[in-house]
């Protein structure tokens, strides 16, 4: 495995930030426009809402190269770590199954994440290895 490029901390950061800010809040807009309240006390309420961040977070690094939204932005993306095409099953694990982990171990998985993307020659985090990925600078072969 030859890891190229690794994207560190704050430019990961700031991937996630503008992701909060372009897809988030507009996200909340809408939820708030369809049942009238931007912070729910019933669990499950704007489950819809949930869906669509988890097919986005899923699905369109699969068909954008290994991006969304935030990461194209600042340049970085989503890639196998062994140089093959991202695909369902990484996204599922790195999503999906690093995210109960980082609940399950009450952030503190998420904590050590943070400080192997900082401190690590490869930058990869718990997620990352779990799913086979790291995050590169690199761009996509067919975009030159």
């Amino acid at each position: 495995m030859d890891v190229q490029q690794p994207a560190g901390f704050w430019i990961r950061v700031g991937a996630c930030l503008l992701d909060g800010i372009i897809i988030g809040i507009p996200l909340a807009i809408i939820g708030f426009l369809i049942t009238g309240d931007f912070a729910s006390d019933q669990p499950g309420e704007n489950w819809y809402l949930d869906i669509i961040s988890l097919l986005y977070a899923l699905l369109l690094p699969i068909y954008w190269h290994g991006y969304v939204v935030g990461k194209r932005i600042c340049g970085v993306r989503v890639v196998k770590a062994d140089g093959s095409r991202l695909g369902i099953g990484a996204m599922l694990l790195r999503v999906l199954v690093g995210g109960i982990i980082y609940v399950v171990t009450l952030g503190i998985g998420l904590i050590v994440s943070a400080f192997m993307v900082g401190i690590r020659k490869d930058k990869r985090s718990i997620h990352d290895f779990i799913a086979g990925t790291y995050v590169t600078h690199l761009p996509p072969q067919n975009e030159g």
